[in-house]
């Protein structure tokens, strides 16, 4: 029993931390209420999240990710930005749900696997918004960063309540946008 209570969390994590490559603040700022209202538990040095002035800082910084990404350049600013901020938030939220395991191990798992996955989901959002940018002189990115925000809150909903599910889905996404790149490469290559 106790191993699949931790291989959910270790889904959990994963899935929550690939979610970061959509919204980094969404899932840290869902964890910790989550936490806080003892609906999910906390690796111990992750407790900070269940503050109310962790609380506020990460709600303050989801408001302005999600404002910022509705307007052009802003949402290009934020991208650039995000290769940094999300393998980071990834690999917090992911050791935060990871409970009783090594904290090294967690942190080091959450930075590797759940880094890799934010930036991978990232890097898809990403080369959406650049050519959503060339096609439609940046008229659709607002609508697709709502959609973007639909996703995230539907994908950090998921990955609390069905983690192994959201692993398995961003992993065939990332797999599909490498997919469709190395098409691409070729094709402009060739």
């Amino acid at each position: 029993m106790e191993s699949i209570e931790m291989f959910s969390a270790v889904a959990m994590g994963l899935a929550l931390a690939a979610t970061c490559g959509l919204r980094a603040f969404l899932p840290l700022f869902a964890v910790g209420c989550l936490g806080a209202l003892g609906h999910i538990e906390l690796a111990e040095s992750f407790q900070w999240l269940t503050r109310p002035v962790a609380l506020i800082g990460l709600g303050f910084a989801l408001v302005l990710e999600i404002s910022g990404d509705k307007f052009p350049m802003v949402d290009h600013f934020l991208d650039s930005a995000a290769v940094v901020v999300k393998p980071i938030a990834a690999m917090v939220v992911a050791a935060s749900v990871m409970t009783d395991m090594d904290p090294m191990v967690t942190t080091i798992l959450g930075l590797m696997v759940g880094g890799t996955m934010a930036e991978g989901v990232h890097l898809v959002k990403a080369k959406l918004r650049l050519m959503s940018s060339a096609f439609t002189a940046t008229l659709a990115n607002p609508v697709i960063s709502i959609i973007e925000d639909l996703l995230a809150v539907v994908s950090t909903i998921l990955a609390v309540l069905m983690p192994v599910l959201i692993v398995f889905l961003a992993l065939v996404g990332c797999g599909l946008g490498l997919r469709w790149w190395i098409q691409r490469q070729s094709l402009e290559s060739g």
